[in-house]
């Protein structure tokens, strides 16, 4: 018996009214084709797109694995999983990815989910584990497939299709239009859905700016400087110049931080929970936050290298300016630097003044809760908590995130020491916690 349609409750859940025209087209065709290619920009839904047809899909009376996606990366893995579990349906789902344990996972996988997501090399590990059985999997997702072949995942990705016998749809999804698909993939005569013409938005602006020296660092300081305190990610082409720039830019008073794929995952992780909190404003990142992170939309998109493709520039982009919403992306270029062939010769030149201020500090800091979900911990404890024997207001926190044993609360700067001294003695439901500001928060 498979489970019922998708129904208004599920909508209720993920608080959407309506799904836009993507999704509508996207859940009709992956119901009924076979092999489906889904073309859509960032920031447009091609998660829920796939995710609710899926959910049809699904036959509540096989205890394995049906349905696998496959991510390029840990992020974009919880990210998914993240909006199945909202969606609440009765199928469980779980999450694989490497950086991490596996123990875990393979206790999970004791109980098989209907649901599997994972990036290629953790995956392939399970396989050659045989940690879950794959007869039962008639449903293959790759999602930001080009961006798993470009990381150099091909070998894996072919080595996780070879394994699945019953597989009957295959679901690829990019957010742009110049992809090839690997012979292995084995997509016969796909049905494409294209989107990436007619959801290109048109309140994206470009603006070069012009560095004098080819060190841009003085450049996009005083850019920084005139955005009037809000956000921005800058993207750089290598790790080692994230961290330069970041120290430079915190040494020149403005509160950085940066993000690549050579850090820890757990400081990966708690760098993306301070900048979507607003406990940080400047991420100075690689491509690794050009898609499948789960941030806030974007006012500003600072290149500060130009990628070497045009797609890369455009996931960039991609990270503002989404749907309805304005944005613009800022070029940062030494003079006499040439320009890649994709941008455009029209693009217009803008005069960064140097006389502005330093940007506000952040609204909030993030303040790290030793217990979650595993512990009984839920976001109305927290709250109730900070606000009876912390003394706080409503009005004094933000974003509350917990996770399976720790949490993290935005909590508006100038109260933080009053709440740390008033909680430093008191049990959250009967049990002590610790209770500080996040390591990755600390402030002078």
């Amino acid at each position: 018996m498979k489970a019922e349609n998708p129904n208004k409750s599920v909508l209720s859940n993920l608080g959407i009214a309506n799904l836009n025209e993507m999704q509508i087209a996207a859940r009709d065709v992956i119901i009924k084709e076979q092999n489906i290619l889904l073309l859509s920009p960032t920031g447009t839904g091609k998660t829920l797109a796939y995710l609710l047809p899926i959910l049809q899909l699904l036959d509540e009376h096989i205890p394995k694995v049906q349905c696998l996606i496959v991510v390029p990366s840990r992020e974009l893995a919880l990210q998914i999983e993240q909006v199945w579990k909202k969606m609440g349906t009765a199928f469980k789902v779980n999450v694989c990815y490497g950086g991490h344990a596996i123990e875990t996972e393979l206790k999970n996988l004791s109980t098989p989910p209907a649901l599997l997501i994972g990036t290629p090399g953790r995956l392939t590990d399970h396989l050659a584990r045989k940690s879950f059985a794959t007869e039962s999997i008639k449903t293959l997702v790759l999602d930001e497939f080009d961006k798993s072949l470009q990381l150099g995942f091909q070998e894996d990705m072919n080595t996780i299709l070879s394994q699945l016998p019953a597989l009957r749809k295959r679901i690829l999804l990019s957010a742009t239009s110049d992809v090839e698909i690997p012979d292995f993939v084995q997509m016969e005569s796909p049905v494409t859905l294209d989107y990436t013409e007619e959801e290109k938005s048109d309140t994206l602006s470009m603006k070069l700016v012009l560095s004098p020296e080819k060190d841009k660092i003085e450049s996009l300081f005083h850019l920084i400087c005139s955005l009037h305190s809000e956000p921005a990610l800058i993207f750089c082409n290598h790790r080692q110049v994230t961290e330069r720039i970041c120290d430079l830019l915190n040494k020149k008073g403005i509160y950085a931080a940066y993000y690549h794929g050579g850090m820890d995952q757990d400081d990966r992780e708690r760098t993306l929970i301070r900048f979507r909190n607003g406990s940080l404003n400047y991420l100075v990142t690689t491509d690794l936050a050009a898609r499948g992170l789960d941030i806030p939309e974007m006012n500003h998109v600072i290149h500060y290298h130009l990628p070497g493709k045009e797609s890369e520039f455009i996931h960039r982009n991609g990270r503002t300016a989404r749907m309805d919403a304005s944005g613009t992306a800022y070029i940062l270029q030494f003079k006499e630097e040439k320009m890649p062939d994709y941008i455009p010769n029209d693009i217009e030149v803008l005069s960064v003044s140097t006389g502005n201020p330093l940007p506000d500090r952040p609204k909030y800091q993030t303040i790290y809760v030793s217990g979650g979900k595993k512990n009984k911990l839920n976001k109305s404890d927290i709250v109730g908590f900070f606000l009876q024997k912390g003394k706080l207001d409503t009005s004094d926190l933000g974003l509350i995130e917990v996770k399976d044993f720790i949490s993290f609360v935005a909590v508006r700067s100038p109260v933080v020491k009053t709440l740390l001294a008033n909680i430093r003695e008191e049990k959250m439901k009967g049990k002590k916690y610790k209770i500080e500001v996040a390591r990755s928060d600390r402030r002078d």
